[in-house]
Formats: C-alpha cells, sequence, structure tokens
C-alpha cells in the first residue's frame, strides 16, 4: 500500500531558508547543483510524497535572487555522451533543461564549457545557445588539475578561464550529467571574484546520502545502488568525526577532494570557512521525513528494483558483474532479499500457475492483480487491463475490447509491418480502449480510472522492451523484470 512518508512543503520551506542563511554570509554565493532538476524520480521512490520536480519548487521560491549557470564537459559534446534517462546526447538535453528552466520564468544566463576546444559539435552547440540569448563562456584543461594548487590558482590556471559575469547574489551551477565540471567551475568564479574584491562563498545543493543518517539507513544504501555505474560509497566523514567528534556520512569524491578543495579556500580566502565535507553541504531531507519506517521500506524497494535493472543490463549487454555483486552487497546490508518486492512473487505464481510470461501490478491500495499472455494480448497489456478492471469495479468477465477491433491490429502487424510478435502491447490497448469509448460506456470508466495507477508497482516474469516499460512509467508504474526472454 502506498503511503507518504516525507513532508514536501516543510522540505521546499526550510531547504530554502538554509541556503538563504548561506547567501546573506557573502556578495555571492555560488551553489553546485548536483542531481537532476527535473523529474527525480529516485527521490521520489525512496521518499514517497517528495515530488519529483520539487528542485524547479525550490528555485522557483528563490528565484528573484537566483540565476542559473551551467557547465558541459566539451569533450561529452565531441563524443556524443547519452543522457540514460532521456536517450539523448549531452549537449541536446541541455538545451532542453534550459528551455523548461525558461518555461518556468528562472534565469539562465549562461553556459560553461569546460575542457573547451575548438571543435565543430562544439560551435555548433554554442550558436544554438546564442539563438536562446545564452552567453557562453570558455573554460580549459589545466595540466595536474587539482593537485597542482600554484599553476591552478594563477593566471596560467583559473586564470585562462573566461571570467563568468553574473548579477544575481545567488548563482546556481548545474550540469546535464556527471562529469560535466560544476565544481571546477564553481572554483574558477571564486578565484575571479576574489580578484575582483567580491565577497563570495560556495556551498554545495544536497539530498544523497543523508548526512544525518547512519551510514548503513536504507535511504543511504539505495544512493549507493543508484550509483552502482559511477561506484560512489558511502563513508563516515573523518574530517567531520575528527573536529566535531560526530559521526556524519558523505561520500567517497567529495571526501577524497576536500583537501584540495580546503586548500583552494585557503589561497583564496586566507582561510577556509569550512572544517569538513559535511560543511559545505545544505542538506534538510531527514528533517522532513515523517514516517521513517515508510521511507526505509521504500528505500529497501529501490535496491532491489536496481538489482532488477542490473541483472536485466547483464542479460542484454553484459559487463555487469561488478555493480551485480554490489547491489547483492547492498541488499543484504538493509536486510532486503528481491522477493520483498510484493509483486515479485505474484507474478513467479502466476507464471508457474498457467506456464507463460506473467505481469503482476500492486495497486496503491495494495491489491495485486496479474495478467498472463493470451492469444491476443502480452502479458503487460491483460495485467493493465485487470489493474483498470479492479479500479473501475467491473467484472472480470467483461470484454472491454472487441476481438473484432484487436484482429485487424494483430493483421497490421503480421502482414504490413512483419512483427513476429502479433500480441497487442500496452500503448495500443490504451488506444483501443480509447477509440472504444466512442461506443461503449464502459470503456470510459476504465480509462478514467488511469490517473488512480499513479504510484503503483509491477514486475515481469519476462523482459519488456522499452517501449512497454516507458509506457507504464508515464501511467505511474515502476516496473521490474526477470532477465528471461519469451
Amino acid at each position: 500500500m502506498y503511503r507518504i512518508g516525507f513532508d514536501n512543503e516543510k522540505y521546499v520551506n526550510i531547504q530554502s531558508e538554509k541556503i538563504l542563511e548561506r547567501v546573506n554570509n557573502f556578495d555571492k554565493l555560488y551553489l553546485e547543483f548536483g542531481g537532476k532538476i527535473f523529474e527525480d524520480m529516485h527521490g521520489s521512490r525512496v521518499l514517497p510524497g517528495f515530488e519529483p520536480d520539487i528542485k524547479i519548487d525550490l528555485l522557483k521560491r528563490l528565484a528573484d535572487k537566483t540565476e542559473i549557470v551551467f557547465a558541459i564537459n566539451a569533450i561529452d559534446i565531441v563524443q556524443n555522451r547519452m543522457q540514460g534517462d532521456h536517450g539523448t546526447n549531452y549537449a541536446d538535453h541541455l538545451l532542453y533543461l534550459i528551455t523548461r528552466l525558461q518555461a518556468n520564468n528562472l534565469f539562465v544566463s549562461s553556459v560553461a564549457i569546460t575542457h573547451y576546444s575548438e571543435l565543430i559539435a562544439i560551435q555548433q552547440l554554442k550558436r544554438r545557445l546564442h539563438k536562446l540569448g545564452i552567453a557562453v563562456y570558455t573554460h580549459y584543461v589545466i595540466p595536474d588539475y587539482p593537485y597542482n594548487l600554484n599553476l591552478i590558482m594563477s593566471e596560467d590556471g583559473f586564470g585562462k578561464n573566461d571570467y563568468i559575469e553574473t548579477t544575481r547574489p545567488l548563482v546556481v551551477v548545474s550540469a546535464p550529467g556527471s562529469g560535466s565540471g560544476k565544481m571546477a567551475t564553481c572554483m574558477s568564479q571564486l578565484y575571479h571574484e576574489f580578484i575582483r574584491g567580491i565577497k563570495t562563498g560556495y556551498s554545495k545543493f544536497e539530498k544523497f546520502p543523508v548526512w544525518n543518517l547512519p551510514l548503513n539507513h536504507p535511504i543511504n544504501l539505495a544512493y549507493e545502488a543508484a550509483t552502482t555505474n559511477i561506484m560512489d560509497q558511502n563513508m563516515i566523514d573523518p574530517f567531520h568525526l575528527e573536529i566535531y567528534g560526530e559521526s556524519t556520512v558523505n561520500y567517497n569524491r567529495d571526501i577524497e577532494a576536500f583537501p584540495v578543495l580546503n586548500a583552494m579556500f585557503e589561497k583564496i580566502w586566507g582561510k577556509s570557512p569550512y572544517r569538513s565535507p559535511t560543511d559545505m553541504g545544505v542538506n534538510m531531507i531527514k528533517e522532513c521525513i515523517t514516517d521513517e519506517d515508510v521511507c526505509k521500506n521504500a528505500a529497501k524497494q529501490e535496491i532491489i528494483r536496481r538489482y532488477f535493472k542490473l541483472i536485466c543490463d547483464e542479460y542484454v549487454y553484459g559487463g555487469m558483474r561488478q555493480e551485480i555483486q554490489k547491489l547483492e552487497f547492498l541488499m543484504k546490508a538493509a536486510d532486503t532479499v528481491e522477493t520483498d518486492r510484493a509483486v515479485v512473487p505474484a507474478a513467479r505464481s502466476k507464471t508457474a500457475q498457467t506456464d507463460s510470461p506473467a505481469v503482476a501490478i500492486e495497486l496503491p491500495c495494495g491489491k495485486i492483480v496479474t495478467g498472463k499472455t493470451t492469444p491476443l494480448l502480452s502479458a503487460a497489456a491483460s495485467a493493465l487491463i485487470n489493474a483498470l478492471k479492479v479500479l473501475a469495479d467491473i467484472s472480470d468477465n467483461v470484454d472491454l475490447i472487441s476481438p473484432n477491433m484487436i484482429a485487424p491490429i494483430q493483421n497490421l502487424h503480421h502482414k504490413y509491418l512483419g512483427n513476429k510478435n502479433h500480441l497487442l502491447q500496452v500503448n495500443e490497448v490504451l488506444m483501443a480502449l480509447s477509440i472504444s469509448t466512442a461506443t461503449n460506456p464502459i470503456a470510459t470508466m476504465v480509462l478514467d480510472q488511469i490517473p488512480h495507477l499513479a504510484n503503483s508497482q509491477a514486475h515481469a516474469t519476462t523482459l519488456l522492451n522499452q517501449e512497454v516499460v516507458g509506457t507504464l512509467r508515464d501511467l505511474g508504474i515502476t516496473v521490474t523484470c526477470e532477465p528471461e526472454e519469451t
């Protein structure tokens, strides 16, 4: 059963207040803004009640003081690096983010292209950005960065980078993905602002890991599960523990980088304002958890979901053994197993009964509905129809779609599109239901239940293609699969 465990409105209020407290200590604050700006589905899965676009609400709260600067790595542009969730390259995703932010009346002032070089793909991106009214600045590779501090803090280091002209007291530095150079962009600006006599600060917008939850709390373990591709590891912050005698959680990259960052701060300001990596972050997640048991369970479910995603990726692509071993370790640390995901045993049981692929859907009310592969419908389509019938309180023996409507679609698949699989998929069933509403009022009742699918869980005993997974995701259903093909 879906239950709320996080106070979204409280988080927006107190996180924005804490950021403003830091802004007020300086003429200008550079806030490194990691993670996804839009559609933070990990946060919403791990913290039920956390809205996927919560960062936009927060930025709107601070809009009059804020401008946004993006960093993007030239290497990612040239190599056409892809942004996994959207299936677009980094350059296109950057433009998507800018236009969406502008549509929300948020001020995006500029883009810093890090590791800059004069290549055609980079020049093309610059022209596209200029058409959007976005200023473009160039930052260069510094030899031995970040360890050669004397070079970094000189005219031949950060001094070679363009100075990014900013006009507001809070400068949010974000990126289309990891490795774009957000922190280096902030540090370069601190150097240039210091030369200009501007009292400038730096901080990090943090969500995960949650610094004031235990190291092996399921929420923090779920963060590690989400970052197995870059092998992030949660750690006790040794600097914070030594100085304050307080055990706090950070992750390996920030802890490893802190001595160098601290030395940079000392070079710029004479004295660092931070005594630990934890000090740098603004993270009020724990204070907004209203039901810890709900969030613990949701985090365990996320770890299981990540595990199924990896074993399917290993089946299709290979090369995931190290990541799978990490997920198995995290599941053990969280004291959970794959069958703790209620739809997993339900789907497997249906397959055992019918000797065919099956899908189980757990509705937000807690009821589990199953569907099997039939001569007309895929297992996912069957389960979806059955779930909508339950929500609409329609008898299971009522045919929502006439076989006479299904036959022409199957004929199209087989005769003209050359598809061996003639079964109707999820999107086709939804289209057929929509057409049926013209003559069948029951179909209208069923389609009206679609919003009530939000926050459902599903599991398939067979691999589902990305189109099906995407359609289910659009319906608000989080789905996992077995690495089996039909």
